[in-house]
């Protein structure tokens, strides 16, 4: 009888001496829902023993008009750059110090300007240039021996269409330590987006800023972002609280109401 697969936790992740380092690329309809949902987890974690997370957010982008219902952002933000504004509100809220960077992430280096990196890297954008760029930036860390709170590990990518959506789970490092199972069959490396789509075949055109809600609603449904940031957000609590997963993302379909989970 074939065994059922799992991914277990890198146990790096499990119980460090310091707050999981996470990075958000991406700070809009998704992202904000996703950051929202960390800052929970966290306060969660917390709770439980763990250090919990260190949140880094990178997004160019300044809130407007149309941003106001379909994103976590209020009419008193408007104009103020959206990684900062939320940020800012989630400290205060919830008594973290993260940090909110008003630029695109990876940045092209040079000699003085380094990219940062984190154990977690999560993206919430609409851009496919965007996700090669960041795998040409993260594939050097492959074959990483040393881990520490700079050390890439596992890649979250989540994307959306008006009401269709997908999370999905990846390792940078290309194997994770696995210990003996007879009753699964542990699997150390798990596809990353760009190697699970062949995005030479998609045809991205930029549409260009909603000047409205109404719409921004045509684009996108009201609860597509949220409804895929709790079900993205759960199975990375289930990653970190449980140390495994049968799972490593999932579909989402407004039109049907049906969840589809990507088993390991």
């Amino acid at each position: 009888m074939k065994k059922k697969k799992i991914h277990y936790t890198e146990n790096y992740l499990l119980s460090p001496h310091h707050p999981v380092s996470v990075i958000v690329i991406g700070a809009g309809g998704t992202g904000s829902q996703v950051i929202t949902s960390l800052a929970r987890m966290d306060r969660a974690l917390q709770a439980l023993g763990h250090p919990g997370l260190y949140v880094t957010v990178y997004d160019p982008d300044a809130v407007s008009e149309s941003n106001i219902g379909r994103q976590l952002f209020s009419e008193p933000e408007i104009g103020l750059n959206k990684a900062v504004a939320l940020v800012t509100r989630i400290n205060r809220f919830f008594g973290t110090a993260w940090t909110a960077e008003p630029r695109r992430y990876p940045m092209p280096e040079t000699g003085k300007r380094k990219n940062r990196t984190a154990n977690i890297i999560i993206t919430c954008t609409d851009n496919v240039r965007s996700r090669l760029t960041l795998w040409r930036f993260l594939k050097p860390f492959r074959d990483s021996v040393h881990i520490n709170e700079t050390t890439p590990i596992y890649w979250m990518d989540f994307g959306n269409a008006r009401t269709t959506g997908q999370v999905l789970v990846g390792t940078v490092r290309n194997k994770i330590y696995q210990p003996a199972s007879e009753q699964y069959q542990p699997t150390p490396h798990l596809n990353v987006i760009t190697e699970e789509v062949s995005y030479s075949t998609i045809d991205e055109k930029d549409s260009g800023p909603s000047c409205s809600l109404a719409e921004a609603l045509e684009k996108q449904d009201l609860f597509i972002n949220s409804m895929l940031a709790q079900a993205g957000c759960a199975l990375l609590w289930k990653m970190i609280r449980e140390g495994r997963t049968f799972y490593r993302g999932l579909y989402l379909n407004l039109d049907t109401m049906r969840m589809t989970a990507v088993p390991v």
